[in-house]
């Protein structure tokens, strides 16, 4: 290895070997169990370009064998499209399409919403900043918790604010 020119000692080489086949050896035995309802559901939603080569795979095995999922999965992805470019027109082909699917439970809940669901779909409005406010005051008031000085908060809310 010196002579084609690497610098550094065998160890280093045999570390990494070491590393790549326990990565290897992993990724094989995460097919042999069943993995939990958690991280059937994340790899389900993520994106397929951020998984390793494993959770890769594991997601390849899920989909080749449970068609059940890949129908929920798609129509996950449909909805999230559908909110991100405020096409309300899809919302009730949506609705029918997901009625018979794992989704089921979620489409019944949006349906007896639908008015609100269509509201919020087509509003450019959003309560992401009030709610980032809300949680901000939460955690102040949980880190002050016990301690009766109001100085000290108003101080904290403006500093923070």
């Amino acid at each position: 290895m010196r002579a084609a020119g690497f610098p550094g000692r065998s160890g280093v080489v045999s570390q990494w070997a070491q590393r790549r086949r326990l990565a290897e050896k992993a990724g094989q035995n995460a097919l042999a169990r069943t993995p939990s309802a958690r991280i059937i559901a994340r790899l389900m939603t993520s994106a397929r370009d951020d998984l390793t080569k494993s959770e890769a795979i594991l997601a390849a095995a899920i989909e080749g064998n449970v068609q059940d999922l890949v129908v929920a999965h798609e129509n996950i992805m449909e909805f999230q499209s559908m909110i991100r470019s405020k096409a309300a027109a899809k919302l009730d082909a949506w609705l029918e399409a997901g009625k018979g699917t794992l989704v089921g439970s979620f489409a019944n809940g949006v349906e007896k919403d639908r008015a609100a669901i269509r509201d919020a779909i087509i509003s450019p409005w959003s309560n992401g900043q009030t709610e980032g406010k809300i949680t901000r005051l939460k955690l102040i008031k949980c880190q002050t918790y016990g301690r009766a000085k109001i100085d000290l908060l108003q101080a904290r809310l403006i500093a923070a604010g």
